[in-house]
């Protein structure tokens, strides 16, 4: 897209152009016509004006027509210089215009023009001057001509770079952002399926109970009241990363598991093994998530089941457990098929460098994930070098 600057430039080029060429040989010719001197210039008439206009009024079509107005520039140029007229600035339009051809892309275009300009000189200088010149003259018009030939090449180099960085960012930024989308979908099925589960496994107990145990009812309304809540407000946390300013990355961590335990119920109890320590937000986010999927699938598959979190820090080892003790009542989700949970904690775990297996286990169902994490000496040592999370050995 061109700018306002761009623009300004192209249509004040021609016209800069022009008034040097035609002022600046007229000043040029004063010094260069002796009646005395057998090489001697002539003076600008009519046609040695109209050919110092040919240039850039060619310039005006440079955008358009790069190679037709390269030519007419070159040919005007050496029928100006042919004629007799003073050397100067009528050389500065065949430069624009090769300089042109070249960021156009019309590279052999423009060499061909360079070639043809340099071979009239070396024509014009050995058999139509008086006073022939010798190869000192065309080694410095060759040296001239292949100058503004290497500058623009280096100048195309350079954009041509420029345009490529500039795509990969861009590519760049859309990858980045499309998996941010996908994280986004990710944490959004996590937050909903856990809340959604709990919600509607309580709501079918407390119509189950609401005839024969109103009290009991109350308990499982006022617990769908807290879901819906807290769904409301982990939702919240998770699109804020929409927002301008906001964080990137959802808060979910450990340090929220007692809140997501407290959400599930008494039934769910944790404990920790080792001695806790640091872990990188990515490691956090996904073993919060983990737990979060597995209380979900306990709540819809095995009502009534205990279950129990496990968390264990190793020297470089993070494992996580949870396992149930296995339903002891209907499921009230029976009429639901196989869905995604599980194969979702497998990509996040194997995201990281970890895996999960998921198998029945006594009565109940286990579920065992393992990370491999830097430990806290190492992490904080040299934050800027230890990856988040190492390869499984």
């Amino acid at each position: 897209m061109r700018t306002k600057r761009s623009h300004w430039f192209d249509s004040t080029l021609p016209l800069l152009v022009g008034m040097a060429q035609v002022w600046g040989s007229i000043g040029a010719q004063r010094a260069q016509i002796d009646a005395a001197d057998p090489g001697t210039r002539v003076p600008l008439d009519t046609l040695g004006y109209a050919l110092l206009t040919v240039g850039p009024l060619a310039l005006v079509a440079r955008r358009a027509h790069p190679v037709a107005a390269l030519w007419v520039t070159i040919v005007a140029t050496c029928v100006y210089v042919h004629q007799g007229f003073a050397y100067g600035p009528v050389f500065a339009a065949p430069i624009f215009m090769i300089v042109n051809a070249v960021m156009a892309g019309h590279r052999r275009a423009a060499w061909a023009a360079g070639g043809s300009l340099f071979l009239f000189f070396a024509a014009y200088a050995t058999w139509l001057l008086p006073v022939r010149q010798g190869w000192l003259h065309h080694a410095g018009v060759g040296a001239i001509i292949l100058v503004v030939l290497t500058g623009a090449e280096m100048a195309r180099a350079r954009r041509e770079q420029r345009v490529e960085r500039e795509r990969v960012e861009e590519e760049e930024a859309r990858r980045q952002a499309s998996e941010e989308r996908l994280t986004m979908a990710q944490e959004l099925h996590d937050v909903l399926g856990h809340s959604i589960s709990l919600i509607h496994v309580q709501a079918s107990t407390a119509l189950h109970l609401i005839d024969d145990h109103p009290e009991q009812a109350r308990t499982a309304l006022a617990t769908i009241k807290q879901a819906s809540k807290d769904v409301l407000t982990e939702m919240r946390s998770v699109l804020g990363v929409l927002r301008d300013g906001a964080p990137r990355s959802p808060a979910a961590g450990l340090g929220q598991l007692d809140e997501l335990i407290g959400r599930t119920g008494p039934a769910v109890t944790m404990e920790t093994e080792g001695i806790p320590r640091p872990l990188p937000p990515g490691v956090e986010r996904a073993t919060y998530r983990i737990i979060q999927e597995s209380l979900t699938n306990v709540t819809k598959h095995a009502p009534g089941a205990r279950a129990t979190v496990t968390i264990t820090y190793g020297p470089e080892e993070l494992y996580v457990r949870v396992a149930d003790s296995g339903a002891t009542a209907p499921s009230a989700l029976t009429d639901e098929g196989g869905g995604n949970g599980i194969p979702g904690m497998r990509e996040r775990a194997a995201a990281l460098g970890g895996s999960l297996t998921a198998r029945p286990h006594r009565a109940g169902f286990n579920r065992l994930v393992g990370y491999i994490c830097p430990t806290t000496a190492v992490w904080m040592r040299d934050h800027s070098r230890v990856p988040e999370v190492l390869r499984m050995r």
